[in-house]
């Protein structure tokens, strides 16, 4: 069974980024299509990741406009049938509202409190802090306007699944193998850590991307999850 790791594609190139989707297939749930990926391929690149695969695609583009506009985009993006889609939690209860409510189909995820972001980079952006507060607020917001899945750090997600009940999807970026470099996440934890706290689907980049055999990379995280799976039946 895969397990429960969405695969950062962040590739310079679309045959790299294939190559990559195709390694760690066999072994995760999901590829993650981000902003820049995208915005070099366009959409063209979901198809192309998917492939012959089951793998779901995860299109992370973090949408944060009016309502209007974030609802447009979003009926554009669901032609392409991405199993996650990412607004902005910020963006408002109307926001978040239209976005569901223009793909019916597709998973969104309201994204709460970058994981590169501390409490005293709310400070500089005039945000409420500190961090756990903030995003519990944003996330009970976004579940009360129809999101079915939210985006946090693992340092919010047992305090975050106690809020919001057992339906939510809980996707956490900032997960870092132990001895990994944490690069520009400031709220991290190791893949074993955020799984015992109760997320749903890991966000791994670089530490599998970067690994001389990504497939490898991910087959032996996926293989830690199992270990931590087991131990806690």
């Amino acid at each position: 069974m895969a397990a429960p790791i969405a695969v950062a594609i962040d590739a310079p190139d679309i045959e790299t980024a294939a190559r990559w989707a195709s390694e760690v297939s066999p072994h995760v749930s999901t590829v993650k299509v981000g902003l820049e990926l995208y915005l070099r391929y366009g959409p063209e690149v979901v198809g192309t990741l998917r492939g012959g695969n089951k793998t779901s695609v995860f299109l992370d583009l973090k949408l944060h406009d009016i309502p209007a506009t974030v609802a447009g985009s979003v009926r554009n993006l669901a032609r392409f049938k991405p199993s996650i889609l990412t607004v902005h939690a910020a963006g408002g209860r109307e926001m978040v509202r239209a976005a569901v409510e223009a793909a019916p189909q597709t998973s969104i995820a309201a994204v709460t409190i970058l994981t590169s972001l501390d409490d005293a980079s709310l400070d500089d952006i005039g945000m409420s802090g500190p961090v756990s507060e903030a995003t519990r607020r944003l996330a009970v917001m976004a579940v009360e306007s129809g999101a079915a899945a939210l985006v946090c750090s693992p340092q919010e997600v047992a305090s975050l699944r106690a809020e919001v009940g057992p339906d939510v999807t809980l996707i956490t970026p900032g997960v870092r193998p132990l001895g990994s470099d944490h690069g520009d996440q400031a709220r991290v934890a190791t893949p074993e850590a955020a799984y015992e706290a109760g997320a749903d689907l890991l966000v791994i980049g670089r530490p599998i991307t970067r690994a001389s055999d990504p497939g490898a990379a991910a087959a032996s995280i996926a293989a830690a999850l199992r270990r931590v799976e087991a131990t806690s039946a």
